[in-house]
């Protein structure tokens, strides 16, 4: 019988030392509950953290668990079957709202639209299936980036462009976009990535209130706003669908 790999399974069992507890825990902590060496315990905790699956924090030197495990987590969850279990409530959110409904999801510092409902009133558009979208401007972009910690390091670190006069550029307002978005579980876009268009979106969570893609109503800025701010309905409406997928894919009610 093959035996098992020794280093492997300390940092396993490193992994489910930081996911309870404080969460938060020093060199020493992490050796003394292990029953390792400091040297072999920091040896494995670097390794760890070069992966992105363990972050230490600047000020206190302590380490917690890292963005990339919520990417892995988040792979569990197929694409497929989220657009799967978003097709009805996208289609009833299209025809109660009158306008195009997006599905997207993180990919590659970006959002990627893994589905997408044409406007119900029989003018030509063009389907945006597998278009990429900013993270730093879009409504989706925004409220993956305010629940999801890799979207969000990665709109932080990569160029925020100005993609139209009111776009986003600054890391310090940006961040206080994100916290507004996370208070009050929306995020709206009018104007920030194309002239004349505007989106709010709500965020989808799986069973562990994990994010795991967003959906978005978008359309001209005069349908959607109203003096100058997103029409309340369709707020409404966007977050109910949010909910109602994620409950779809086994979130609790909230």
């Amino acid at each position: 019988m093959a035996k098992n790999i020794q280093s492997l399974e300390r940092a396993a069992a490193m992994l489910r030392l930081l996911a309870g507890g404080e969460r938060r825990l020093g060199l020493s902590d992490i050796a003394a509950s292990l029953g390792l060496a400091k040297g072999t315990a920091h040896g494995i905790l670097r390794t760890l953290q070069a992966e992105g699956f363990v972050e230490q924090e600047p000020a206190s030197g302590r380490y917690q668990l890292g963005a990339e495990l919520l990417r892995l987590g988040n792979s569990y969850l197929d694409v497929h079957e989220l657009r799967s279990r978003a097709l009805v409530w996208t289609d009833d959110l299209a025809r109660s709202s009158g306008e195009s409904v997006h599905l997207g999801v993180v990919h590659q510092q970006g959002v990627l639209i893994v589905h997408h409902v044409f406007r119900p009133d029989d003018s030509r558009q063009v389907l945006e299936v597998g278009a990429m979208q900013p993270l730093h401007s879009t409504a989706l972009g925004k409220v993956l980036s305010a629940y999801d910690p890799v979207a969000h390091s990665e709109a932080l670190e990569g160029e925020r462009t100005a993609l139209t006069p009111r776009t986003v550029t600054g890391a310090a307002e940006f961040e206080e976009i994100l916290d507004l978005t996370r208070a009050r579980g929306w995020a709206v876009d009018v104007e920030e990535t194309w002239e004349g268009v505007a989106a709010v979106a709500a965020p989808i969570h799986d069973r562990r209130k994990m994010p795991v893609g967003a959906i978005a109503i978008t359309g001209a800025v005069e349908r959607i706003c109203k003096d100058g701010e997103v029409r309340p309905e369709l707020v409404a409406a966007v977050r109910e669908c949010a909910r109602s997928v994620s409950r779809d894919i086994g979130a609790g009610r909230f």
